[in-house]
């Protein structure tokens, strides 16, 4: 039976890495749609000032706690054994058991082309054997009904398993919500992993990730454009949160 905690709107599950793999390979095996989301302070808020996001993110297969905050607010509502699980270290664990177990890989997003092809050279020089099956670079316009359908048809053509999906929150939640039922793959919502693995960005220092403080590198890193969200939104989710844990209010 699935353990949820509700951290102000956003329903997020209990969960290690390990249990979080074996979620995403059950999902890749049963040949249908899915779509796991991974949560961090940012996504919380989008779900607190949208009802219409709040469906797209509780709706999803797996919602899992990538964010530091996330987990200790899990800690704080009862959860002994919550855990961060980093998006970006479950893609790596999927790619590199791509060879051992036949998962067949596929890539939606990146900047650009040039940018999805280092990618895939980073990804096929961490993970020999790693079966990339399909790639794409969507334009940052919506595409056209017969281009979706290409897309949609590729996909579901080239046996696709697992589809990780970086075009940023809130767009990739609404996308892999609209395209569950047409897809027959599981896809996680992975941000801004394809830069991380082109080296375009660099990640946190291990020990920031360890404190709860990767979003201060991030902001130092680009502070114009993640000044509002990081300043805007953190203190936004710890006075909402401390409602929460403090006295028990509801934001439904």
């Amino acid at each position: 039976m699935e353990d949820r905690r509700t951290i102000i709107n956003m329903d997020v599950d209990v969960v290690n890495i390990q249990k979080s793999i074996d979620r995403v390979l059950g999902l890749a095996q049963s040949d249908r749609g899915a779509y796991v989301c991974v949560s961090n302070v940012h996504m919380c808020m989008e779900v607190f000032d949208s009802s219409e996001f709040r469906s797209v993110v509780n709706d999803a297969d797996l919602i899992i706690p990538d964010g530091r905050p996330i987990s200790w607010a899990q800690f704080f509502l009862g959860s002994s054994v919550a855990r961060q699980v980093r998006g970006q270290d479950i893609m790596n664990e999927l790619c590199r058991l791509s060879s051992e177990k036949s998962i067949r890989i596929g890539l939606y997003g990146g900047a650009n082309n040039d940018v999805l092809e280092e990618v895939k050279a980073a990804l096929s020089m961490s993970y020999p054997g790693i079966e990339i099956v399909y790639s794409y670079s969507p334009p940052f316009r919506s595409l056209t009904t017969e281009e979706d359908n290409a897309v949609v048809d590729e996909i579901n053509m080239t046996g696709v398993d697992v589809l990780f999906v970086g075009i940023g929150c809130p767009k990739q939640e609404r996308w892999m919500a609209e395209h569950k039922d047409r897809l027959n793959c599981v896809m996680l919502g992975v941000g801004a992993a394809y830069d991380f693995i082109s080296g375009s960005k660099k990640h946190a220092p291990r020990w920031m990730q360890r404190i709860g403080l990767e979003w201060l590198f991030r902001l130092f890193s680009e502070p114009k454009r993640l000044w509002k969200r990081y300043l805007i939104q953190n203190p936004r989710f710890i006075y909402y949160f401390l409602q929460q844990w403090l006295f028990g209010k509801k934001f439904n």
